[in-house]
């Protein structure tokens, strides 16, 4: 990649995500739980995931190199009002309590938990169910239960199971045939990078023999769904990337997300029209715009070689 490439690319990647982050920013009231919500839940898709979701995509943008003041702002309230709407922990541990086996609460709360928010009672509810041998038995996808252990690892607790047994059991750490990715298995395969680099904070992590075949195949699927307008799985495609020990994304992605993210920032999940009204919007692009800024964040971050090689 050229010098002029490498410029173009973070200045692209550093518009996408300021703009995301603002669209996240100014629309986090319609990510609000009703008056009567409890621990029960009845939509945990609704409003309890996109927390989580703006929650972590706030922390990596604090993490991004060069964040601008109105940048660490918006981070910095997004985070604030997620706290707030999980009762500053308080839905968080009346969830786990009730339902001990779910993981959860321990997924939502573990990217507040790295940026400082804490919760004393969940801690110690916490400590004592990943102690047990059930929570760790509960049965999961084995991306699923990447997404524990990274969880619990960010929290502070001890991991049941080693990373490279972990990974093994997933369809990425069998390398199959790169051409029978499907759209699910393209989202299970890219979450598996997400959990064992800790969204990039361990890029070596990663094994050698799935580096390798990742560098060879993210650019041929970043084709492929960048071809039929899937922006939602193209950004997370890109994250992948930059969760590898070289990134290798070109500009030309980054062309391609901010040719399609709207002036107020949000970036369409696929090629259909967006809603008209702002809450269905928000409600089918909230992922992908958060996303969007995840990407944008971690390809600065490692471009200024700030990340800690473990």
């Amino acid at each position: 990649m050229s010098r002029d490439e490498a410029v173009e690319r973070r200045g692209l990647a550093r518009q996408v995500s300021a703009r995301a982050l603002g669209w996240l920013h100014r629309n986090r009231h319609l990510g609000s739980f009703p008056a009567d919500t409890s621990a029960e839940l009845a939509d945990p898709d609704g409003v309890y995931k996109p927390l989580g979701e703006s929650a972590l995509a706030a922390g990596m943008a604090r993490r991004a190199a060069g964040v601008l003041p109105d940048e660490e702002n918006a981070a910095r309230a997004l985070l604030e009002f997620g706290w707030d709407q999980l009762r500053r922990g308080d839905l968080l541990y009346e969830r786990q309590l009730r339902y001990p086996a779910m993981t959860d609460p321990l997924e939502v709360y573990a990217p507040f938990a790295a940026a400082g928010y804490r919760h004393g009672r969940l801690d110690g509810l916490l400590a004592h169910l990943t102690a047990t041998g059930s929570y760790w038995a509960v049965e999961q996808l084995p991306n699923r239960r990447l997404a524990v252990a990274n969880a619990a690892r960010l929290t502070g607790l001890p991991v049941d199971g080693d990373w490279a047994s972990l990974t093994e059991a997933t369809w990425l750490g069998r390398r199959p045939e790169p051409w029978l990715l499907d759209w699910m298995t393209a989202y299970c395969m890219t979450h598996t990078v997400f959990h064992v680099t800790d969204w990039g904070r361990r890029p070596h992590a990663l094994p050698d023999p799935v580096v390798e075949y990742l560098t060879h195949w993210l650019p041929v699927w970043m084709e492929v769904w960048a071809e039929i307008s899937e922006w939602d799985l193209l950004a997370e495609l890109v994250i992948v990337d930059a969760c590898l020990p070289q990134p290798r994304c070109t500009a030309d992605v980054w062309r391609r997300l901010a040719s399609v993210q709207r002036a107020d920032g949000l970036v369409p999940r696929d090629g259909k029209p967006v809603d008209s009204g702002e809450r269905q919007a928000f409600t089918d692009h909230h992922h992908t715009t958060a996303v969007a800024v995840m990407a944008g964040a971690l390809t600065l971050l490692r471009d200024s070689d700030a990340v800690p090689v473990d």
